[in-house]
């Protein structure tokens, strides 16, 4: 059981000011932690003076990185055996920050998972519906929430995995699935989110292109045979199938069922070279 006075907790922040005060206050009343870090990610607001009279470290970026960057710059800061990084938009409670440290030790990553009854909007509820599905799908077990930004690990394990991190959004999908392909402890802790205060960094128009590049780099990066594979017996029995027809009924193959064959074997000849190249990013970790 990790201990709060031996966890470093990691607030990636970008124009917080009216949320993060109360955070850090909360954080602190909650529990004797190791440090508290903010990472004002280039804030053009106060977030970085509120946060220091609340009383947390403050490391500030020049200019606005993304929230991936700011975890990373956290981390990279952090000097506690664990480190717990929770959203700057104060939707997290301190009293949760405190039961899911209780997990790590036990776990090796440990994961808020809202209830679906307390994520913002509809169209937000449905993409991450989707990317757990996906992530169920690639990893064979349950993922309730692939893109909880709440989230309590080893520091040891976290850094591991430092190169494999985006800039963006997308840190906590990268990192739970990460784990989960390294054979580490993930646990699901269920938790109530607030709202958040402010407004969302996230905008559908602009932010959609990027939803699909993450669905694309989940493929690519973990279990791609798994997806790959389906594509290529498809096609395979598609065209196998034709083929068998045409002979039946006009005594000759027919192209269109040549070429089918042939996607299927190339779909499955690029899976199997994904699959290696996703093996070697988890090959000599420490």
């Amino acid at each position: 059981m990790a201990e709060p006075s031996t966890t470093s907790i990691v607030i990636p922040a970008f124009n917080e000011e009216p949320a993060i005060g109360s955070l850090v206050a909360a954080l602190r009343g909650g529990a004797a932690w190791h440090e508290i870090i903010v990472v004002d990610d280039g804030s053009s607001d106060a977030t970085a003076e509120r946060a220091r009279e609340a009383g947390a470290t403050v490391v500030r970026h020049p200019y606005n990185k993304g929230n991936g960057a700011a975890v990373k710059t956290g981390i990279r800061t952090a000097t506690g055996d664990y480190v717990l990084i929770i959203d700057g938009d104060g939707q997290h409670r301190a009293a949760d920050a405190v039961r899911i440290a209780s997990k790590l030790g036990e776990y090796d990553l440990v994961i808020g998972a809202r209830s679906t009854g307390t994520q913002a909007t509809r169209a937000r509820l449905m993409g991450n519906a989707a990317l757990n599905w996906l992530a169920g799908y690639l990893t064979s077990r349950n993922v309730p929430d692939l893109t909880s930004g709440f989230r309590g690990a080893h520091r040891a394990h976290l850094r591991e995995f430092l190169h494999l991190l985006p800039n963006g959004f997308s840190t906590p999908t990268t990192t739970t699935l990460a784990f989960i392909k390294a054979g580490y402890n993930v646990h699901f802790e269920p938790i109530e989110a607030d709202a958040r205060v402010g407004q969302s960094k996230i905008r559908l128009a602009r932010d959609g292109a990027k939803f699909l590049l993450i669905v694309l780099k989940i493929v690519t990066m973990f279990s791609p045979l798994r997806v790959f594979l389906p594509i290529a017996l498809a096609a395979f029995f598609a065209g196998a199938g034709y083929a068998v027809w045409t002979i039946a009924t006009q005594s000759h193959v027919t192209n269109s069922s040549v070429l089918l064959i042939m996607l299927a074997v190339i779909v499955f000849l690029v899976g199997l070279v994904s699959e290696q190249i996703a093996a070697l990013r988890f090959e000599g970790r420490e």
